[in-house]
């Protein structure tokens, strides 16, 4: 992950020049902020990933000597499809048209989210897909 790290970094320095150079060229408070943001995000994936690259073995693909087998195997979780993304989406939609239409669809939409986001977060803790 030391390569990542450095590829977030030189990002990061590049925002931090090119940030402060728009704001004195444009004045544009809408850019300038996105600019700072977008540095703040950045070395905080520039800090995961120098701090998860120190903690973790040398993985194959960061040598060079690596051969392609050194590579192969479980790579780990990856969940198959959900339902449950959309009805969550759904959910935060009649919240959202509840505080504009009326507070009464705002506490069914609250009430209805509950068992979404439930459903959502047990979902591969019952059913076909439980491990």
């Amino acid at each position: 992950m030391k390569v990542e790290a450095w590829v977030f970094g030189i990002l990061t320095v590049f925002v931090l020049v090119v940030a402060p150079i728009y704001w004195l060229m444009s004045d544009d408070p809408t850019g300038t902020t996105a600019l700072v943001m977008t540095f703040f995000l950045a070395l905080l994936v520039t800090f995961y990933l120098s701090v998860t690259g120190r903690r973790m073995d040398e993985r194959p693909e960061d040598r060079k000597e690596a051969e392609i087998v050194e590579g192969a195997g479980e790579l780990g979780f990856f969940p198959p499809h959900s339902w449950w993304p959309l009805w969550c989406g759904v959910t935060m939609a009649v919240v959202a048209l509840g505080i504009v239409f009326g507070w009464w669809l705002f506490i069914v939409g609250c009430g209805v989210g509950i068992i979404t986001l439930s459903g959502f977060i047990f979902e591969y803790y019952r059913g076909d897909h439980a491990h």
